[in-house]
């Protein structure tokens, strides 16, 4: 039986919301409800990696366990892999679950993870949804394409990414900060260049599409919110 851990990377160095997973909502710290979400899943082994004692300190008061890792990693997946090497993790199947998504709906990481045991040969997976209208124009709302109509448990493999798709373009979908890899996969990704459209971007995942790595997307109706403003916070403490 494949091993699965999930990692959750975390720091407070956010530019739009600094101390993001340390905010409050509803009385208790964002990477809290992060965690919660998680433990709910059927994964059981479950890490906050970060660079932060205040984040590690709080994560191990609630009898979590949490890694500390570089201050200078500029990607969440960057920060996991060192996180997988300190823990000397041998679990087949890492999930990234995002540390500013506090609703996230434990069924879609069993989802994802179930996705990865059934198919040995896809390197990473992730999920995506419908684009609501007013999120087309909206930068901090991740698009991506496939090639054809995403269906009910179906995924495929992922075209590109970006932040500013045009509305009239077909099979276009709201990506969801959720991610899947093999271990091989992410010793693989640190050992690659950033690439410019990772740079212009700002899309870590283009760092594989890039370089000829399929991302498998797969469709969910369940659409978390990603904190990234002042308006996010104000939207995820009404939704909790």
């Amino acid at each position: 039986m494949m091993k699965t851990a999930i990692i959750i990377p975390s720091h407070l160095k956010a530019k739009r919301l600094p101390n993001k997973p340390l905010l409050e909502i509803n009385g208790k710290p964002m990477i809290l409800h992060v965690w919660e979400r998680a433990k709910k899943s059927k994964i059981e082994d479950v890490f906050v990696a970060t660079a932060n004692n205040e984040i590690a300190d709080l994560i191990n008061s609630v009898g979590g366990n949490a890694i500390l890792t570089s201050e200078h990693h500029t990607t969440g997946t960057d920060r996991i892999n060192e996180a997988r090497e300190k823990l000397k993790l041998d679990h087949e199947i890492i999930v990234n679950v995002q540390g500013d998504m506090p609703n996230i709906n434990p069924e879609t990481i069993n989802l994802l993870n179930n996705f990865m045991i059934t198919n040995p040969n896809a390197h990473a997976s992730t999920v995506a949804g419908d684009v609501l209208e007013k999120e087309w124009l909206d930068p901090n709302v991740v698009k991506v394409k496939t090639l054809k109509k995403l269906e009910v448990n179906q995924f495929l493999p992922a075209n590109d990414f970006n932040r500013n798709f045009k509305k009239d373009e077909s099979f276009i979908y709201h990506h969801i900060g959720l991610y899947a890899y093999t271990s091989g996969l992410l010793k693989s990704f640190v050992s690659l260049e950033k690439s410019s459209n990772e740079k212009s971007r700002s899309l870590e995942q283009m760092r594989l599409l890039d370089n000829n790595y399929n991302i498998y997307v797969g469709y969910t109706k369940d659409m978390p919110l990603s904190v990234d403003t002042q308006e996010d916070l104000e939207e995820i403490r009404k939704i909790i």
